[in-house]
């Protein structure tokens, strides 16, 4: 893969010119590339066989750990119990808004002042936590009549990083603060001293330049800039992760994550889903790179081989919509990108939440509170505050305060993303009136489905038809695939990414994964998953995870895998719920009451209830399935398998150690500030000493060699001139010897 140790920066041109000079201390090595790969794959009868090898994810014990709750002296008193939730409950509802408060004031003003408030804040729910969940360790909850009250109270046990002591506590908070902070801030510089922040610059860059240098220089000057400022804090962060979950009875940072799904065989089902998956991501990824082929040609794309992870239109590629343009199946059929509409009609920000709100209303749901279009922070701050772009959005746990938090563009992408975090906010309402402990999704996949589910809707041709967005399409044949490759390429290309995230970070957790081999562990993944490699060569002192905003900030990731196969077996049940006949694509809940109350009665539910019970409200049955989404999917499937045919496409990538041809590119691109020497990417200043160094050397070198032509003559000489008692060799025999 082209991944061999590297050092950076001028310590590699030093090493280098020791290995010249004769001093193998250090040797490039070959077994740094993984082959671990989807090397051959078959598709049989809709199941994938994959060749993998050490570095696939092992099999991991049932994930039934809990947290502590033996102490002496239990109490069994449910009326006490009852007490003791009530004051929790009403003491958590202060602590938490004041926390997040502080939150928001960090998030949306980063300054130094700010931070030393959110710490102060941190430390003050940290003493709550473990107040009320040492308190709620001395009850013996086994008997309990109210199953609810009983939940409640091993749910507060679980002290979360809050049982570390308090020099570890601070210490944590800090390095949290920190990693976030380091991503938040940073911009990546053309040698004039012009900056370019990941918001929304470098996002738009990636997503329009089609310059590979260009592309080249973003990617790389992003993980120079990130992740390798990162890379110094993860090591204590991931201790002190584990040593929390270990206090609180779990064996680790990841299993302590995956509790929260209250499944004993969380990882092999999760497998099981990616698996049915599998032919949609491989035949998307032939088609797309066929595509990329034509564009850049047989010196960046290999047809048989990974795709360079910077041509597909994200950061991070995990997200391929925004390459739409070179990829259409049909492009003299319409196309279903609203951006341009969006634009002409003068839409703004407020206007494009706006939409979102009224799409859940029609549904019969709750609309936003005034404190939402007061308080939130819609667009990226123009007076000079810093600030965390990346899109969230906040319950302020008093009942009527929420808000979003996001740099908005008017384009269709960030639509689709505002009613995502609209369906958070819609969460936030239906479960405001139930304890503070159960105010989260029926799973964290839950939280993350529920705007997505509408943005199906509102993405349909006939939606955008609706509020102005599209002109009416013809309904051919022809549309139906421009649609859903649309879809596919925001949807399918996900899927890989979101399941290999929490993979690599499982395994950190676990020890399998150490510091030594982060990085180069992250890339086997990407390539055994996603079939992507990285367009220059990659050492251990590059953090590319860190490069990723739920990285540093410590959000679990497998809630995104989850939610994109969830939505769509909630997309169906409501379609069926709205009367929708036809084609599961085509369908638009919108103004379908029905559709609207049961979701809002799963929401309602919160966490209360174990996640099953809320799928069977929206469903009507308990499981996790991706039958639905290969239904959505199936046009576009038997069209791309009919393609790839015609091309005689190879699914999968058996070519997995083949790079591009991007070495003596990455530092072309004008502006870079960054030169080529001796085949090393540097700095001009370091290349300056570099040079230096060079001269030095060659000038001792010919010292040594004029030296040591002296002391050979001088050798040969007295040699010649001396009596021989015996026969002897010779000084030639001599000076080869020497």
């Amino acid at each position: 893969m082209g991944q061999g140790w590297a050092a950076p920066g001028l310590s590699r041109l030093l090493l280098l010119l020791l290995l010249c000079c004769g001093h193998p201390l250090l040797a490039p090595g070959q077994g740094t590339t993984s082959q671990g790969t989807t090397g051959q794959v078959s598709v049989n009868q809709g199941t994938t066989s994959r060749a993998t090898t050490s570095s696939q994810t092992t099999t991991r014990h049932p994930t039934t750990s809990s947290p502590k709750t033996q102490s002496p002296n239990l109490v069994s008193d449910e009326a006490e119990a009852s007490k003791f939730v009530e004051e929790c409950d009403q003491r958590s509802r202060v602590v938490w808004n004041e926390y997040a408060e502080a939150n928001w004031d960090y998030s949306t003003n980063i300054t130094k002042e700010g931070s030393k408030i959110l710490l102060e804040k941190n430390v003050q729910m940290a003493n709550h936590t473990v107040k009320y969940g040492t308190w709620a360790r001395k009850f013996d909850v086994t008997n309990f009549q109210n199953a609810t009250m009983k939940r409640m109270i091993k749910k507060i046990q679980d002290l979360e990083r809050a049982a570390l002591p308090v020099k570890e506590l601070e210490e944590y908070n800090q390095i949290l603060l920190d990693m976030e902070t380091t991503y938040s801030v940073a911009s990546v510089c053309y040698s004039n001293g012009t900056c370019l922040r990941l918001e929304p610059d470098l996002t738009n860059l990636m997503a329009t330049s089609r310059n590979y240098e260009e592309l080249l220089w973003a990617w790389k000057g992003w993980r120079d800039k990130v992740g390798r400022s990162i890379l110094p804090y993860f090591p204590k962060y991931v201790e002190l992760t584990n040593k929390a979950a270990r206090l609180n009875g779990y064996e680790d940072g990841g299993d302590s994550w995956r509790s929260m799904y209250e499944m004993p065989f969380l990882e092999y089902d999760l497998e099981q889903l990616f698996q049915e998956l599998q032919p949609l991501y491989l035949n998307l990824h032939a088609y797309v790179r066929r595509a990329l082929y034509r564009f850049y040609g047989s010196e960046f794309i290999n047809l048989e081989g990974p795709i360079p992870a910077h041509l597909l239109g994200n950061m991070w590629a995990q997200s391929w919509s925004n390459i739409y343009d070179l990829v259409v199946p049909f492009p003299s059929a319409p196309r279903m990108d609203a951006t341009e509409a969006m634009i002409k009609q003068g839409w703004t920000p407020q206007r494009m939440f706006k939409e979102a709100d009224d799409f859940f209303t029609s549904l019969g749901l709750l609309p936003v509170p005034p404190e939402f279009w007061n308080k939130s922070m819609l667009e990226k701050p123009t007076d000079g505050r810093e600030a965390v772009c990346h899109a969230s959005a906040w319950d302020f746990f008093n009942g009527r305060d929420f808000r979003i938090k996001q740099c908005t563009t008017v384009n269709m992408e960030d639509l689709v993303v505002a009613h995502h975090e609209m369906g958070h906010i819609q969460y936030f309402m239906q479960y405001k009136d139930l304890p503070v402990t159960f105010r989260e999704g029926a799973n964290p996949g839950f939280h993350e489905a529920i705007g997505d589910v509408l943005a199906l809707s509102v993405s349909t041709p006939k939606h955008l038809h609706k509020i102005n967005l599209l002109s009416s399409g013809d309904g051919s044949y022809e549309e139906d695939i421009n649609f859903l490759m649309k879809m596919a390429l925001d949807k399918i290309a996900f899927v890989p990414f979101s399941y290999l995230v929490d993979q690599w970070r499982w395994r950190v957790f676990d020890g399998s994964i150490t510091k030594e081999n982060y990085n180069q562990e992250w890339w086997s993944l990407r390539l055994k998953y996603q079939g992507l490699c990285p367009p220059v060569a990659r050492s251990q002192g590059d953090f590319d995870p860190g490069a990723k905003f739920h990285i540093p900030s410590s959000v679990p990731y497998i809630r995104y895998f989850v939610s994109f196969v969830i939505q769509f077996q909630f997309h169906e049940a409501l379609c069926q719920a709205a009367g929708h006949k036809g084609p599961l694509h085509e369908c638009d809940i919108y103004q379908s009451q029905e559709a609207g109350k049961r979701l809002a009665d799963a929401m309602k539910l919160g966490s209360s209830r174990p996640w099953p019970e809320a799928m069977r409200l929206i469903t009507g049955q308990p499981n996790m399935s991706a039958a639905a989404m290969m239904t959505y999917f199936k046009p576009l499937l038997d069209w791309l398998v009919t393609e790839n045919g015609r091309h005689g496409e190879k699914l999968g990538w058996p070519q997995y150690n083949w790079t591009p041809n991007s070495a003596r590119l990455e530092d072309s691109f004008p502006g870079s500030g960054r030169v080529n020497f001796l085949g090393l990417s540097l700095e001009e200043e370091q290349a300056r000493v570099g040079q230096w160094v060079l001269l030095f050397l060659g000038v001792a070198l010919l010292v040594a060699t004029l030296g040591l032509t002296q002391r050979l003559f001088s050798i040969r000489h007295r040699s010649l001139h001396q009596p021989h008692p015996e026969p002897q060799f010779g000084s030639e025999v001599e000076l080869r010897h020497s």
